[in-house]
Order: structure tokens, then sequence, then C-alpha cells
């Protein structure tokens, strides 16, 4: 039953993620939650950001930003970064991941997912059929019913860790 929330796979941070490796093995698109994906939950993008959009493209994908978060929250990050981006998406919903994908023109079998949290990022990625990757949050800092459910995903991680060791 917790195996909808499992990630693909788990990672420390989206700036560790070998996208040059993604890229050999057919994947063209990548969505990115924002906030404590990518920077600190509601900071501007930051240097390390703008640099790690410029080598994406460099290294041939597309990419969006899927965020719940309005408009003037995602918009300005959206342009700093010169990405697509989705707004208000409503994750789980996987609506606004199959609009991310026709905005970037990939489709399930080629896009991955990359995000913070199990309960909206994670499941709506599995629900859409798109490869997901969990990163841990960069900040602690967060608001506070993200802070009650990050108990409930140390819950579905312990459970995901173990069926990983049993696997190797």
């Amino acid at each position: 039953m917790l195996e909808k929330f499992y990630p693909d796979e788990y990672v420390d941070s989206t700036y560790a993620i070998d996208f040059e490796d993604w890229y050999a093995k057919g994947y063209r698109g990548v969505l990115f939650d924002i906030d404590n994906t990518l920077v600190p939950h509601g900071a501007p993008a930051d240097e390390r950001a703008v640099e790690f959009f410029e080598k994406l493209r460099a290294t041939g994908f597309q990419y969006c930003l899927i965020s719940n978060n309005q408009l003037p929250r995602v918009q300005p990050f959206a342009e700093a970064v010169q990405a697509y981006y989705i707004e208000d998406a409503h994750k789980p919903s996987v609506k606004g991941y199959r609009k991310a994908m026709e905005r970037m023109g990939t489709n399930v079998q080629n896009t991955l997912f990359v995000g913070d949290q199990l309960f909206t990022d994670v499941y709506g990625a599995r629900r859409a059929g798109i490869k997901s990757i969990l990163v841990k949050p960069i900040h602690p800092k967060e608001e506070i019913q993200i802070v009650l459910k990050r108990y409930l995903e140390r819950i579905v991680l312990y459970f995901y860790a173990r069926k990983k060791r049993k696997e190797q």
C-alpha cells in the first residue's frame, strides 16, 4: 500500500543528480518542484540554480517548474532560470504534470520528476506515470502543514529504505 508513495530514486540533492547519465538513457524532459528542491522555501533563484539550468539546457534537456504555489512565487523564479512553469498545479493531481510535458514536448517515457515531498510531488509523478526522484529538503524551515507531513513521510521512507535493503 505504501509503495504508491515510493520514489524511483532517493538522493541527497537535486544538484547531485547525474543528469547527463539520464540524458544518455533517453530522458529529454525534467519537471522540478521549486521550494526546498532547488532553493530554500520562498527564496529567489540563486546563482547555483541559474547555472544548474544553464547546464541542463546545454545538455539538451527541456524542463518545467511545477508548483502548487501561485504565480507571484513561480513566475519570477521561472524567468530567472528561463523555464516553462505550471503554477497552482494542485499536485498530486496529474493534470499539471501532463500540461508540463505538453509544454516541453515530452512524454511519460522520457520525462523525470524531481521534488522533495512524497505525498504531493512523488505521488503525483507516480500517478502520472513519470519516473520520480525524491531529494532531501534543502532547508529545515517549512510551513506548518509541510512539517506535519514530514512526520508521516518518515514512516513511508522507513519502509522504502527497508525494501531497498532487501533488494540488494
